[in-house]
């Protein structure tokens, strides 16, 4: 349904997207992740005809994305990561227009937007820029919709909106990919991963991996711990300057680390229990890695695997 093949852009002197390949097929979820500059954005302009590649080819739905971009238009949504419809109409009026551009009717294609539009139409009367952060995401996705795609493209749909909205939210998403809809959804949190049937973790423009995420997982190739630490940058600081750890970084409220022998941890306790006037560290314990654990080990291939990183 989807089709990049070596695509390229730069801008200026910057490459945002070095040689990127990659297939979607018709029914999937499909997630770009990375963090913010990684070029999710620049991939999903130039899949929905609104930029052009220096080099390379894309298809979409069959389509040329350079030489048939008319009929690419017709047969996809694109919800861009900043709102971007009229802020002066009212929620009935951005609809409205949506489904005129389209030449069709929002009762026509009301069954594909009801479970959206539903909790948006109590304030159909209401203009757009006096809605919550959630209600203009639903509705975005809803004009996005009205002419019923093939392909939707999501550009970090749930950046600044509240826990709950994210999470009604892909359950919106589960719902119209189980009406045939194809999605494509960049985002920087590293928790949607597992939402999607297959992700592309991205850095620095290229792909550093294509898996479904329990795959990407179960690829982890070392022993994962963490220690709880009332100091995260002293423990940072004192692992990285132990012989026996292999890498470090700080990921959420704790520390995680890797060592150069699986298991040494269990007979070397005392080179991982550091005290200073008081215990700063718990006992470290094994965990399962996680998606951003993996994608960290990834983007540590090419550059020293102590730097600390901080992601969504």
């Amino acid at each position: 349904m989807v089709r990049a093949q070596n695509i390229v852009k730069n801008y200026g002197g910057v490459e945002a997207l070095k040689g990127v390949s990659f297939e979607v097929p018709a029914g999937e979820v499909f997630g770009v992740i990375g963090p913010d500059g990684a070029g999710k954005t620049t991939m999903f302009r130039i899949l929905a005809t609104l930029l052009l590649a220096n080099s390379g080819s894309a298809w979409v739905a069959g389509w040329d994305v350079v030489k048939e971009y008319k009929e690419i238009r017709s047969c996809i949504g694109y919800m861009p990561g900043r709102f971007s419809l009229y802020q002066d109409l009212t929620v009935k009026e951005n609809l409205e227009l949506f489904a005129t551009v389209f030449n069709t009717s929002i009762q026509e294609n009301y069954h594909l937007i009801r479970d959206i539009y539903q909790q948006i139409e109590p304030f159909r009367e209401r203009r757009a820029k006096k809605l919550s952060g959630g209600m203009k995401q639903k509705l975005a996705l809803s004009c996005a919709l009205i002419h019923k795609p093939k392909v939707l493209f999501l550009d970090e749909p749930t950046t600044g909106v509240d826990p709950v909205s994210r999470r009604e939210f892909w359950e919106m998403l589960r719902k119209l990919k189980e009406q045939g809809i194809t999605i494509l959804v960049s985002t920087p949190y590293m928790d949607e991963a597992c939402l999607c049937d297959r992700i592309a973790l991205i850095q620095d423009g290229h792909f550093l991996q294509i898996d479904s995420p329990q795959n990407i997982v179960n690829q982890y190739p070392k022993q994962l711990y963490a220690i709880n630490t009332s100091n995260n940058y002293v423990a940072l600081q004192r692992l990285k300057n132990n012989p026996l750890v292999e890498s470090v970084y700080i990921c959420g409220d704790s520390v995680h680390f890797t060592t150069i022998q699986d298991n040494i941890v269990c007979y070397q306790k005392d080179h991982f229990t550091i005290e200073n006037s008081e215990p700063i560290f718990s006992e470290p314990k094994v965990i399962p890695p996680t998606v951003e654990d993996c994608f960290i080990r990834l983007m540590s291939t090419n550059t020293s695997l102590t730097h600390p990183l901080h992601l969504h």
